[in-house]
């Protein structure tokens, strides 16, 4: 009955809102409220119906405001702010920030949409359809109708290229090899288009500089009968001589510190450095010249191509060094076969820059605070292109309410880094021709952390390195060592008390040495932004401790575990992987998924994996509806022992969680979004003091779930998320009993304290 008056509560407002919009119209005006396109035809399948008819629904124009479940707020809110008097405040930010104007019938344009559609259907092959249009209303809104009758679709019967034996016409014959025009396949304006792109660059690959698709020309003669069409492909007469020309690469000049006041022209090479083939102008010597050569795909005497041409600017530019990378060409003078000089302007960043950074914080479990780093960074530390930087930061977190309140963090530490841009590998010369320059990176670090009432952490790390990509969307690392240090310091009395009561809490101060490798694989296309589905995958192997536990013959079973530096080190191996998927709904709508699986595997010198490799559940980037790190591991639940009882810091071995949201737009820069989590953490071994956290076949009954909405605010340079969550199924109750859908209750302020999580 709650549920049916909400319902119907918001079916109210919302009638009140439509009824609003229409009241502000002008006289004789009405609301445009959008386009359907009806394909009527015996001879198209249902699924190429659908797919044209989808095409043709996102042309006719203008597009109508936006609506959400028959709501139209930022039309409403254009109505609301009414007549701004200044070109600033809130009713002027309402208007035209937020608002959107009415989209009245009267801009609508029926002939000239039924035209676009009909030539869009002619260039999909459809040579003799159609199309009518009508509108029906109603409260004086008005929706278009366009029926579109196709006819049949016209087929590629043979293609022909028709060329002469010039160098260049040779050469367009070796392309159409691989031609994407296919006999039997529709026609298709696009491909056509496609088809002589593809041409292009396959010239370019050849040293054709200077040619361009425009110069290529394909007929179509569609009397051939059969609805099918004959295409001749030809290079057009008008193609000028330097498009015909194929060229080698002649001199290579480097200006390592071009000033952008500079002219592109300035091709003296007074102060010249031969090396290795190219010419580097750098009169004060800023970088060495072999900074170039690992860059430069380019070399003297080779054919151009497109390929090198790209790759070699990527390089400079992945470099790090340098802001803006541009190239030109010059025809040699008197050369005995046609040549292109080669001219690379390289206007360097700022070699030394100085960085200071707030950051606020708060999080849903009543912690507020704030960091403040300084970083320096120097662009060229040894005249390599090397980047070396140090950091400094210090922070604090508060609890400002709640019954935790009191115990309060305090972090300070310092990282520093250097970044080679090449493979530093011992006795050997290593080097990619990819589109990445790979980077060699060597990082310190020191943390102090103090929890005044409880206990303070001293970490060491250190890694040993390198980066590369293999294109713009595989990236590689790979830590050689991977050192972690971590030893408490000042436990208070209060702590030690509490072990009593909770023998696990010893875990967060215990002290953990790790030696080892780290590999992380990730994949992404989420750059391409034209995709209609995108995927992100983050794979890591993680292996700590086996050269030593095997040569020591460390046993954590029989008590025989082993040291280094009288410090017990960990061993195990662990395997996680992160994968997310992207698929566009709408034009300003997208599904995503995710799934997260990670499994710690323990041994030798350990029974567990060291507490800051642990995998955890809960929280603004885990599963919303709990709290951070409460979840688990399994079915096991922190007993409430009052005063003493910390905050939850719920760890396991192997991890499993799955994430659903559908984003949608809502007005502006506001998003919307629906979300369903759901996950847990296990242990690999028994643990006496946490029953039910070991993994077992039973593990997804164990499984946490929690659901919610969100509001998603993208400024551009800052995306805020916020997160509303609450818990639909909770692991530590009885088998049976863990589904807690009749247990929810909005209206009760229990329920909400205990049950709301804000992120």
């Amino acid at each position: 009955m709650k549920f049916f008056r909400y319902f119907f509560f918001a079916i109210i407002l919302a009638a009140l809102a439509a009824c609003s919009n229409i009241r502000y119209l002008p006289d004789g005006e009405q609301l445009y409220i959008g386009a359907d396109v009806k394909i009527v035809s015996d001879s198209l399948k249902n699924s190429k119906k659908k797919i044209l008819s989808t095409e043709l629904k996102s042309l006719p124009r203008p597009k109508p405001n936006h609506s959400y479940l028959g709501i139209r707020p930022q039309l409403l809110a254009y109505h609301i702010a009414g007549s701004p008097k200044s070109t600033k405040g809130l009713r002027n930010w309402l208007k035209f920030k937020i608002g959107e104007p009415p989209v009245l019938m009267s801009s609508v344009n029926l002939q000239i949409n039924q035209e676009i559609l009909q030539n869009r259907m002619e260039n999909r092959g459809y040579y003799h359809a159609s199309v009518t249009s009508d509108t029906s209303s109603s409260n004086r809104r008005v929706k278009a109708t366009y029926t579109a009758i196709p006819g049949f679709q016209y087929l590629i019967k043979e293609v022909e290229f028709t060329m002469d034996t010039s160098a260049l016409g040779k050469a367009v014959m070796a392309a159409s090899a691989k031609s994407i025009l296919k006999p039997g396949e529709p026609y298709n304006l696009d491909v056509i288009k496609g088809e002589r792109d593809r041409i292009e660059q396959a010239l370019k690959e050849q040293g054709y500089y200077y040619f361009s698709s425009d110069y290529l020309l394909i007929k179509v003669d569609s009397t051939v009968g059969r609805r099918q069409v004959k295409l001749y492909m030809t290079i057009k007469p008008e193609t000028p001589l330097l498009a015909s020309t194929s060229f080698v690469i002649g001199d290579i000049t480097v200006y390592p510190n071009f000033n952008l006041e500079q002219t592109l022209q300035d091709t003296v090479r007074s102060n010249a450095v031969l090396f290795e083939g190219f010419y580097v102008i750098d009169k004060d010597s800023t970088f060495k010249p072999s900074v170039f050569s690992r860059s430069m795909s380019f070399k003297t005497g080779q054919l151009y191509n497109r390929t090198a041409h790209n790759l070699s600017l990527t390089r400079l530019m992945t470099i790090g060094s340098f802001k803006l990378v541009t190239n030109r060409f010059e025809i040699k003078e008197n050369a005995i076969q046609p040549t292109l000089n080669t001219f690379y302007y390289l206007t360097p960043l700022p070699r030394k820059s100085l960085r200071l950074e707030l950051l606020g914080t708060t999080k849903s479990n009543n912690l507020t605070g704030s960091e403040l780093s300084v970083s320096w960074r120097n662009r060229n530390t040894f005249r390599g292109a090397e980047q070396f930087m140090i950091r400094a930061y210090g922070s604090f977190e508060v609890q400002i309410n709640g019954s935790q309140s009191g115990y309060n963090t305090y972090r300070l530490g310092a990282e520093s880094s250097l970044s080679i841009p090449q493979f530093v590998v011992p006795f050997l010369h290593l080097s990619t021709k990819h589109g990445f320059v790979p980077r060699t990176k060597f990082t310190l670090g020191y943390e102090i952390l103090n929890k005044p009432q409880l206990y303070g952490l001293q970490s060491f790390r250190a890694l040993a390195g390198y980066v590369w990509k293999y294109n713009a969307r595989i990236e590689h690392e790979l830590n050689l060592v991977s050192i972690n240090f971590v030893k408490p310091t000042n436990v208070t009395t209060l702590f030690t008390d509490s072990l009593n009561n909770n023998p696990i809490l010893a875990k967060t101060i215990e002290r953990q040495f790790i030696v080892g490798s780290t590999y992380s694989f990730t994949y992404s296309d989420q750059l391409e932004v034209t995709r209609r589905n995108n995927i992100f995958f983050n794979g890591n192997i993680d292996v700590a401790g086996n050269s030593l536990g095997l040569i020591q013959g460390a046993n954590y079973k029989t008590g025989d575990t082993a040291t280094i530096f009288k410090m017990r080190y960990a061993q195990y191996s662990k395997i996680d992987g992160d994968l997310r998927y992207y698929l566009k709904t709408g034009r300003d709508s997208k599904l995503v998924g995710r799934i997260m699986a990670g499994f710690g595997f323990p041994y030798g010198n350990s029974s567990e994996l060291p507490f800051i490799k642990q995998y955890f559940a809960g929280g603004t980037n885990s599963i919303r509806a709990f709290r951070a790190r409460s979840i688990g591991p399994g079915t096991y639940r922190q007993a409430d022992t009052g005063v003493n009882n910390f905050l939850p810091d719920q760890s396991g071995d192997i991890k499993l969680e799955m994430n659903a949201e559908y984003r949608f737009k809502l007005f502006s820069v506001v998003d919307g979004a629906v979300f369903v989590d759901a996950g847990n953490v296990w242990l690999y071994n028994d643990s006496p003091d946490k029953p039910g956290a070991k993994f077992t076949s039973q593990f997804l009954k164990e499984m946490a779930v929690g659901t919610g909405i969100g509001l998603r605010f993208d400024l551009s340079f800052l995306i805020l998320r916020t997160d509303l969550g609450f818990p639909v199924r909770k692991p530590w109750l009885t088998d049976g009993q863990r589904w807690v859908f009749n247990q929810i209750d909005f209206t009760s302020k229990v329920w909400r304290k205990d049950n709301l999580v804000f992120n």
